[in-house]
């Protein structure tokens, strides 16, 4: 799930100290939580893969992911958040993010994200990844590998002493380095025990900017790449985020620890299937 700008700093008193950028840093014994609720939300992620094809509907596949969740004794974050009713945002095409499942049916070669966050014991798993209905035409490819790349560049930037800057402007080089361009509108989010917290987690930007990255800090990466230009504008239904030029957009995302001489990715798919090529 994605957050913007806009945090206030955390006062609750959850393990951990603050830091004064309000990035809570988390004990060590945090991790098995957070490695518990990311892989439930892979392994529904995964367990969903072989129920898209052409003909199906993204409200069907929104009522699977829903009975897994409930399966697993676990809670849908989104479900109730500000008022959203489904436990996933779906998005096709050129929806960047918080698509809506409905009943529009899926058509052959359409590409879409699926983002879920569970509740596990009080902590949150939040990750999304690239499906496609049938058959992937090469310019849906192209944009899918790059984006998954780039999420990966992401997070070879995460270790105690660089920056959130550092992510931000692997991931902006990387993918403007393809001719594709890096949306502005949306971020990745701190996260623990609660859905969204400090800090921003921006896609783009300068090295060395931002706070400075320190073990224990739990968030997510998860960029968004469209093959046009970056603008995006957000439908009626307040939800909805489209690419401006209706160029097409992907989208991957991981939530990661930073430990000691890097990272921990929490939500790695338990089946290998991260990717909609890896079977």
């Amino acid at each position: 799930m994605i957050t913007i700008p806009g945090f206030k700093k955390l006062k609750d008193a959850h393990q951990g100290r603050v830091t004064r950028d309000g990035i809570r840093i988390h004990e060590t014994a945090d991790f098995a939580g957070m490695h518990k609720a990311g892989n439930l939300a892979a392994h529904i992620l995964d367990e969903v893969a072989d129920h898209i094809f052409p003909g199906q509907t993204t409200g069907e596949i929104d009522r699977m992911i829903e009975k897994m969740v409930d399966a697993a004794g676990a809670k849908s974050a989104t479900i109730g958040y500000k008022g959203y009713r489904h436990a996933s945002c779906i998005s096709v095409n050129h929806v960047v993010c918080h698509g809506i499942p409905g009943e529009k049916t899926l058509k052959d070669g359409d590409i879409l994200n699926i983002d879920v966050t569970v509740i596990v014991d009080g902590w949150y798993g939040d990750t999304s990844r690239m499906f496609v209905a049938g058959k992937l035409s090469r310019k849906a490819e192209r944009l899918i590998q790059v984006t998954h790349d780039s999420l990966m560049v992401g997070i070879d930037a995460v270790k105690p002493g660089n920056t959130f800057g550092d992510i931000g402007h692997a991931i902006q080089h990387f993918v403007e380095d393809q001719r594709m361009s890096v949306v502005r509108d949306f971020c990745g989010h701190g996260l623990g025990r609660v859905f969204h917290a400090p800090p921003n987690v921006l896609h783009y930007g300068r090295q060395g900017s931002g706070a400075t990255l320190e073990e224990g800090m739990f968030f997510t990466i998860e960029p968004m790449v469209n093959l046009g230009r970056p603008e995006t504008k957000v439908l009626s239904d307040d939800w909805t985020a489209v690419t401006r030029d209706k160029s097409l957009s992907a989208q991957f995302e991981h939530s990661v620890g930073v430990t000691a001489d890097g990272c921990e990715i929490f939500t790695l798919s338990p089946a290998g299937r991260f990717h909609p090529t890896w079977q």
